[in-house]
């Protein structure tokens, strides 16, 4: 089953004031610094984690409810809010007229709303507080309310379409789609949260000398490149001698590096990897003394190639550290690995947005500031691209 998210909907966030768009199998955004591109990025990882239950931690670590409220003028009658939902489902949901039932799998919507503390509660003065989360179904003809979170009380639909009320010791500051981990008696609710929680995002591969991206790692069979690529040895180890087929990954390293090859000895405990170069055919480049750009791109390879992509991918800025040459085998790369997982780029490169333009057949939506709020170009309010009109 391939689920994607149809739709984005941010208000109240830093740059974002509040914006409504869709996605689609290849999403590509492109802006100058400062229009808050990381910020409609950033807003998306945090329903993520609103799944995995560390949103409020995360807010926190990045200043705050002070630094994450909408940075413009508020209306001081109204309480200050951040409110974050998607809506994903398989393509093409429909129902049976008969008797509503779904032909095709799955449609939901979830919606967070996150304030400050009022107070009465027992809280941090700006620790980030959950005031309302709402999982709802759309697969019928008619919305079915699947998680409801008011303040302390949530109810849920459980597997007998009952609605059964949760209090539990649900502390303000945690999620309950992160906390109502019961596939058994709520399996609605944790379908959604497993599809959340396989979500990745890749914006911050270290390169420096000490990065986890230079030594080896653990031999362990691995699907999926983890978000900070610590395990890209074990990723391309699984390609080479569990999958025993490299034939994208070969075509990916020839397109980059022309002539070169990828070395990934039989792992011990450890798995490693090193670079032949055409020039030094005798001399294997170990992942310590790769440049950073050769190191970057290889864990972009990683995350885009690896045994088992995740349903969506999203990318802050991949060109950083990357020779201008190596914009064109990104973009193919990244076109490729869009057959298979729905991507979202963010991105400076106006080279790249339009290599990918030509290669993924997508149109890039430029970020901009419009009334001092991020905004993307050619979005009407209604939440459509004009251009996207049948």
């Amino acid at each position: 089953m391939t689920v994607a998210i149809r739709e984005v909907a941010i208000t109240g966030y830093r740059s974002v004031r509040a914006i409504r768009f869709p996605l689609r199998q290849l999403n590509v955004f492109v802006g100058a610094n400062g229009v808050g591109k990381t910020n409609l990025y950033r807003g998306l990882q945090l329903v993520r984690a609103a799944a995995a239950g560390t949103l409020a931690r995360e807010l926190a670590a990045e200043g705050g409810m002070e630094s994450a409220l909408w940075a413009g003028v508020r209306d001081p009658r109204k309480p200050a809010r951040i409110k974050l939902g998607v809506e994903f489902g398989t393509a093409g949901t429909s129902w049976d007229e008969a008797d509503d039932a779904p032909r095709s799998s799955l449609a939901q919507a979830y919606e967070i709303e996150v304030g400050l503390p009022v107070p009465t509660v027992a809280a941090f003065p700006l620790e980030p507080q959950i005031k309302a989360e709402t999982l709802t179904s759309l697969d019928g003809r008619h919305p079915r309310i699947l998680l409801e979170r008011r303040g302390p009380m949530t109810k849920a639909l459980d597997a007998q379409g009952r609605k059964q009320s949760h209090a539990d010791g649900l502390m303000a500051s945690e999620t309950a789609l992160g906390s109502l981990d019961d596939p058994i008696h709520f399996p609605d609710v944790a379908i959604a949260r497993r599809l959340m929680l396989d979500w990745r995002f890749y914006h911050d591969f270290r390169t420096d000398a000490a990065a986890p991206l230079r030594r080896p790692c653990l031999a362990v069979t691995t699907p999926t490149l983890s978000s900070d690529g610590a395990d890209l040895a074990a990723v391309f180890a699984t390609l080479v001698h569990i999958r025993e087929d490299t034939t994208e990954l070969d075509a990916a390293i020839d397109d980059a590096f022309p002539g070169a090859q990828l070395v990934c000895p039989v792992p011990g405990r450890h798995a490693s990897f090193g670079i032949i170069f055409p020039d030094y055919p005798k001399r294997v480049f170990e992942m310590a003394e790769l440049s950073d750009g050769t190191l970057r791109y290889l864990a972009l390879m990683g995350a885009l190639l690896s045994y088992r992509l995740p349903g969506f991918v999203a990318l802050n800025e991949p060109e950083t550290s990357l020779h201008p040459d190596l914009l064109g085998p990104l973009a193919r790369l990244i076109a490729r690995a869009a057959r298979h997982a729905q991507i979202w780029l963010v991105t400076h490169s106006e080279k790249l947005a339009t290599e990918l333009a030509r290669h993924g057949g997508v149109t890039p939506r430029t970020i901009i500031r419009r009334d001092g709020s991020t905004w993307i170009e050619g979005l009407r309010l209604a939440g459509d691209f004009a251009d996207e009109e049948d």
